[in-house]
């Protein structure tokens, strides 16, 4: 089981997001610590529509701006299966 742990464990990649005036601020990191730099971000809306993409610089970092007020699930692919995903919703957004 411990193994299964590990494999599971080293397809990982941390992302967390955050809305400020109009911006979604959007940091990626490897389990290590290291930053998730290159890897594509799609926010999906709550129809699952692609609404925004970008690509993580080398500090793992993204912004975009807010492109609509509905629920946001933000989407890491920072290759070879490290794929992770957070949800802002739409009370995050602010006015």
């Amino acid at each position: 089981m411990s193994a299964l742990w590990d494999i599971a464990s080293a397809h990982k990649v941390n992302l967390f997001a955050y809305v400020e005036n109009g911006q979604i601020f959007i940091e990626s990191y490897f389990p290590d610590g290291k930053p998730a730099g290159g890897g594509a971000i799609q926010v999906l809306d709550s129809q699952n529509n692609k609404v925004a993409e970008g690509v993580t610089d080398k500090e793992g970092k993204c912004t975009l701006p807010v492109p609509k007020k509905d629920d946001l699930t933000i989407v890491i692919d920072a290759s070879m299966g490290h794929k992770n995903s957070f949800t802002l919703k739409k009370s995050d957004l602010g006015e």
